[in-house]
């Protein structure tokens, strides 16, 4: 500020009415002019020589009662116009409405003056009576009546509204601002400030008066950039320079509150005289720390938006919401999840927490003692299997037991806690917890969050809280869909393969990615008749819930049709009906969307079938769409046969052929869908070579050939599409297990089976079996002879059961039915089905075999 320029604020802070700037006019007793100022002349425009002797009524009068008033100076064209006041307040309009009568408060009155040129104006007026002179009654006060008796100071009216706006301004900001205000001397002692700083330090200004910034607030620093970061060096340099420094943030804690850390926008500039001398610095502060907090909430919010909810994992999401309020709005944070959520995906039961079975699945803690504020009173077990996510059970009274019985949140101290809501449902509850309020003592006291939530941080917390919430929920979806997917698949996928003597079995099945979902990847060992074996493997199109769906409707086509005994080409083309059946045949509405899912997964779906016969050593297989699989002979040399491939199911118009292979005992047989062979980073023909290698390798056992081939093929246990794998090691029955005769189809062939039969079974050690399997044989071999052609085979095999087979030129197959009373026939094929655990009939291109299965006696010890 110039010197000029503090000249002219010091005549402002005088004022108007002030006798050495206002005009002046000395009076008599009778009111006649007998002193005139030049201030006077340049109001009124009158001399002195013309105003002297003249009385104040020629120059002064009393507002009239009715009429026009003059403008205020001051007053802005169109404006409403000013009201007459003192120095305290309005006194009444000028213009329409007319002030009162008598003097405004303040000692002021307001006159109407007339100027010399005419025009009248509204001026302010104070009257001061001088020592000895008259009462301004005419009566004496010491002198004679012509002798000065009074002094009127006047001003023009709307220079005294300014003057006064401008005190008002100084009280204002004095008494009712809520910035505080403080000046500083040269030496930054402290010799005024206003009610607001006052306040900050929380005491009256007479007891810190003369006290250094920096004693007040000790430990406060300026964390604004590119400025110094102390008061002494902050105020320092504006008294040196000259320059005002705007809108600089401190960080300190207030005398008035020494448990929490604010925020203060602060200004500096210099202060100097109307000389210019410089005289100290003032400071603006203003407490920004609610802005700072809410700026700070805003930003959680962004945070959390960008950080929670990530993957689709129940766990996760809780761990991350622990990550993200810690240290930021809370000491620690526990979060606990209902165990059906984390486990299943299911909405848990609400009411209590007794009625809800809680883990904790996330927590994060700066401060131990905020941390021991939130454990519950029953924490799980050492040791037990849910250590990685314990169980907390809440006592009664408590503010998690309250919040889940309300469903709503529950503060209570530096302890608030949200319960995780999606529609009517709680998923949980996540407990913060803040400091506990230190004492007042001279330790330093930690920066961070306050040490109890106000309104808007409990509003953050719903808010975060809700957010949370939608993400688990979310998580909780996802894992519901896919365990209910993998669910269903484990379900329709083999759980053990029962030992088969025809082949030694091991397997491998490896789920897709979390990211792609359940596919359709399935295989199966199906037990036949004649100690053969069907192996089958199979790949639907797409993945999810319908792709596991439409895969246990395969397997079980595929097991239903191998029970018939249905040579693979065969059964492949009842499949390939099966799935290309009409559209009004389908499962699902004609024009749903279960109709369109089930075409979009089944057409495109692939399956290798193969047949192996023990006994003969002989395997037949088609396939149709699939992949080739692979032979591997004992003396470790690998193949891929030449198999007709097949179209794909459900696109109809081919034909399906099998193929016929002797595989010698110890031979490898791998079946495997795509997802173990092909990858993007390879094709199929790399993956099938890396394949052959493996199996070829040296001997191993079929479960390490499995973890082998799994780990080479699929090095990260998981892809984008699922994989199956089915390792089946021949094998051949011992000739002393099979016994077979070729019989012609005559009457007398009835009795020489029944003999054979039973001379086999007394070799055998089957003695308890030989009454029973004459009646199997007499029926099956009457019925051959009479109903079929010869020759005739009969064929005992002694495996896991004791398996008895007819077979002959005929291709028609018995039926069980219950024979009237007077029927003379038909109640032989009955009496078989109860002798025997299970029989039915097996098609070959020569004719049929009818085959029966015993279990043998259970063997006595001692």
């Amino acid at each position: 500020m110039s010197a000029t320029r503090a000249a002219d604020a010091a005549d402002d802070f005088r004022g108007p009415l002030d006798i050495a700037r206002a005009a002046t006019v000395v009076l008599d007793g009778r009111d006649t002019v007998v002193g005139w100022s030049p201030a006077a002349t340049e109001l009124l425009g009158f001399g002195a020589h013309e105003a002297v002797g003249r009385p104040l009524s020629a120059f002064l009068s009393p507002l009239p009662a009715e009429g026009p008033l003059p403008a205020a100076s001051d007053r802005p064209a169109g404006a409403e116009p000013p009201r007459a006041s003192g120095l305290g307040g309005a006194a009444g309009p000028v213009g329409p409405a007319r002030p009162g009568p008598g003097p405004p408060s303040g000692g002021n009155e307001i006159r109407l003056a007339r100027h010399r040129d005419g025009h009248e104006l509204l001026v302010a007026t104070t009257v001061c009576p001088l020592a000895g002179g008259t009462d301004g009654t005419g009566g004496a006060g010491g002198l004679g009546a012509d002798s000065p008796g009074r002094v009127l100071v006047a001003a023009e009216l709307g220079a005294l509204r300014q003057w006064e706006s401008r005190l008002a301004l100084l009280q204002g900001l004095a008494t009712q601002s809520p910035v505080g205000l403080a000046i500083y001397d040269t030496d930054l002692r402290l010799t005024w400030s206003n009610t607001a700083y006052e306040r900050e330090i929380g005491k009256p200004l007479a007891e810190y008066r003369g006290m250094r910034a920096d004693e007040l607030y000790s430990g406060g620093t300026f964390v604004t950039p590119g400025y110094p970061k102390t008061l002494d060096a902050v105020m320092h340099h504006v008294i040196d320079t000259g320059e005002p420094i705007l809108d600089l943030h401190f960080q300190g804690i207030p005398p008035s509150d020494p448990g929490t850390e604010h925020l203060w926008s602060c200004s500096y500039y210099r202060l100097q005289d109307a000389d210019g001398h410089v005289f100290g610095v003032c400071e603006d502060a203003f407490d920004i720390s609610d802005r700072q907090r809410a700026q700070q909430r805003l930003a959680l919010l962004v945070e959390v938006g960008r950080r929670i909810g990530t993957v689709l994992d129940v766990v996760t999401t809780a761990e991350e919401i622990a990550e993200v309020t810690v240290p930021e709005f809370a000491a620690a944070i526990r979060v606990d999840i209902a165990r059906v959520t984390v486990m299943s995906g299911e909405l848990p039961a609400t009411g209590s927490s007794a009625a809800m079975d809680l883990l904790r699945v996330g927590e994060h803690s700066v401060d131990p003692a905020a941390a021991d504020a939130a454990e519950p009173l029953y924490p799980g077990a050492p040791g037990s299997p849910a250590d990685r996510y314990p169980p907390v059970t809440y006592p009664p009274g408590s503010p998690q037991d309250r919040s889940l019985a309300s469903g709503g949140l529950v503060l209570d101290d530096n302890v608030l806690v949200v319960p995780l809501r999606v529609g009517g449902s709680v998923l949980g509850l996540v407990t913060f917890v803040r400091s506990p309020r230190p004492e007042v003592s001279d330790r330093p006291l930690s920066r961070g969050p306050a040490n109890t939530f106000d309104n808007g941080e409990v509003a953050l917390a719903d808010e975060l809280a809700a957010r949370a919430a939608v993400c688990i929920d979310n998580a909780r979806r996802f894992t519901r869909e896919r365990s209910a997917s993998l669910a269903l698949q484990r379900q329709l996928l083999p759980h053990h393969v029962p030992p088969q003597s025809a082949v030694e079995i091991a397997y491998r099945y490896l789920p897709s990615d979390d990211v792609t979902g359940v596919g359709g990847d399935w295989f199966d060992v199906i037990p036949l008749s004649g100690t053969r074996v069907g192996l089958v493997v199979g790949d639907v199109v797409g993945h999810g819930l319908q792709a596991a769906a439409t895969m246990g409707r395969l397997r079980t086509s595929v097991r239903a049709f191998a029970q018939l005994d249905m040579a693979p080409d065969e059964l492949l083309t009842r499949l390939d009906d099966l799935v290309g059946q009409p559209l009004d045949e389908r499962p699902g509405t004609r024009d749903g969307a279960a109709s369109d899912a089930y075409d979009e997964l089944t057409t495109g779906a692939t399956c290798l079938y193969a047949v192996y016969d023990p006994v003969s050593r002989r395997c037949v297989m088609a396939r149709a769409g699939h992949l080739p699989p692979a032979v591997v002979h004992p003396d470790g040399r690998v193949t891929f046969p030449d198999l007709p491939a097949g179209p794909p199911l459900g696109l109809g118009g081919l034909p399906f052929e099998s193929m016929e292979i002797e595989l010698p005992v110890g031979s490898l047989l791998a079946l495997f869908t795509d997802g173990l062979v092909e990858a993007r980073d390879h094709d199929i023909d790399q993956g099938l070579d890396a394949l052959g290698r493996v199996l070829g390798g040296p001997a191993a056992s079929l479960e390490e050939l499995c973890d082998r081939a799994v780990s080479e093929l699929v090095p990260d246990a998981t892809t984008a599409d699922d994989t199956a794998l089915l390792l089946a090691r021949t094998r051949q029955l011992d000739e002393g297990q099979v016994a077979e005769w070729e019989l012609p189809a005559e009457a007398m062939t009835v009795g020489r089976a029944r003999e054979l039969a039973t001379r086999q079974l007394g070799a055998w050690g089957l003695e308890e079996l030989s009454f029973a399997t004459e009646l199997v044989v007499s029926e099956l071999v009457t019925n051959a002879v009479r109903y079929g052609g010869g020759p005739l085979r009969l064929r005992l095999i002694r495996d896991r059961t004791l398996l008895c087979e007819v077979a002959d030129t005929g291709h028609t197959s018995p039926h069980l039915r219950h024979s009237a009373e007077d029927d003379e026939g038909g109640r032989g094929l009955f009496i078989v089905a109860q002798l025997v655990q299970r029989w039915g009939t097996r098609y070959t291109p020569a004719g049929k075999t009818i085959w029966t299965e015993q279990a043998f006696p259970p063997v006595e010890f001692g």
